[in-house]
């Protein structure tokens, strides 16, 4: 982890400016709040959304797109929209009836894919930019009795398409011990079924209860909220995805059951929401810590963009 600890110690330069936009999804309100990194200039630009959870932005082509975890919990009635950056020409791209509690989303520009979990639906999945070909990557489950296990429910993701892979989370119950970090290759192996995936690999166990998931892909870390009990909850952790270490490094404390996550690479700085209604921003070794907003409601995914 030197490596890391030497590229957090260098200034956060524009540290305190506006460049780039945020996007942040409040779930109890059903809102999409657009703003600058400090805060500021903050705008509605949706309303009406069914318990927004994740969300990914595509500035080329001036897209947002976010997941609905749908009405109820256990339902087949999450959907996946899209609309422009302020918020118009709002478009249901995954119609309710496909994914039942659809979660944390990843956009995959050069290849025209969006990726995100389905947590009841027990699976990782995948479609194209406009909503067709959806595909089922990994399924961890498929019957009633499973649904109701929730070691099986799928969260975050990332991708890494340098080694073309997917990473997952599996939260457990909470507080249970019994979260869990898998990857595994971006594609369906050969004959294989997505419930039968034999290249799947546990990335770590034994975590209070892992959410969302980023990616530094220049020095190959993988950071992830954790919104279980502390002391290893409630937390912002990241590990080496190439020479894991024996336990995660917790790099930022004190959170109201962590959710989202987003990282700003040029400035080394990392935004946080969490179910108490807060926004924080930090150093990406969690040193200067600041809370931008407070008290607003359910917040759940976050996502930050260079415009």
């Amino acid at each position: 982890m030197d490596e890391i600890s030497a590229a957090d110690s260098k200034p956060l330069a524009g540290r305190e400016g506006t460049a780039g936009r945020l996007f942040l999804l409040e779930l109890s309100g059903g809102r999409i709040h657009s703003m600058n990194p400090d805060g500021s200039d903050r705008k509605v630009i949706i309303t009406g959304a069914h318990m927004p959870d994740g969300i990914a932005v595509d500035t080329a082509a001036g897209h947002i797109y976010w997941t609905n975890m749908g009405s109820s919990p256990g339902t087949n009635d999450g959907s996946i929209e899209r609309a422009a950056l302020d918020g118009h020409h709002r478009k249901m791209i995954v119609p309710p009836g496909i994914t039942f509690t659809p979660k944390q989303i990843q956009l995959d520009k050069k290849n025209g894919k969006l990726y995100w979990c389905d947590r009841e639906g027990m699976r990782v999945m995948r479609a194209n930019l406009d909503g067709t070909g959806i595909e089922t990557l990994v399924e961890t489950g498929r019957s009633e009795a499973d649904r109701r296990d929730q070691t099986r429910w799928c969260v975050g993701i990332a991708i890494d398409r340098m080694r073309g892979q997917i990473y997952w989370t599996q939260k457990g119950s909470d507080n249970s011990g019994l979260g869990r970090i898998f990857r595994a290759g971006i594609d369906l192996p050969e004959r294989e079924a997505p419930n039968e995936r034999t290249d799947i690999e546990v990335f770590f166990d034994r975590l209070p209860e892992p959410i969302d998931l980023e990616i530094d892909r220049e020095n190959r870390v993988l950071y992830w909220t954790d919104r279980g009990d502390p002391p290893n909850g409630n937390t912002v952790n990241r590990a080496s995805m190439d020479a894991k270490p024996q336990a995660p490094e917790i790099v930022l404390t004190h959170l109201m059951e962590g959710i989202g996550i987003a990282l700003d690479m040029p400035r080394r700085r990392m935004f946080v929401t969490d179910l108490g209604g807060s926004l924080h921003v930090a150093q990406l070794d969690g040193s200067k810590e600041r809370t931008l907003l407070f008290a607003q409601g359910n917040l759940s995914g976050v996502a930050y963009v260079e415009l």
